[in-house]
């Protein structure tokens, strides 16, 4: 699997578990990381999140 895979598994993997909060744990876990510090796992989800934006935006042709 390559990152942009493992990157869309992980907005998944949220989806599935927090449902339309989501973008909420995906956001406050970018900012606790940039918080501490982490540069890369700050990106990392903020890559995640818009992922995430695009999986549930309708316009997007999300299914809701």
């Amino acid at each position: 699997m390559d990152r942009g895979q493992e990157l869309w598994a992980a907005a998944n993997m949220l989806i599935s578990r927090h449902g339309a909060d989501a973008w909420f744990h995906a956001a406050q876990r970018a900012d606790e990381l940039s918080a501490q510090g982490d540069v890369d796992g700050h990106l990392t989800f903020v890559a995640i999140l818009r992922r995430i934006e695009k999986l549930t935006d309708p316009a997007e042709g999300a299914l809701n």
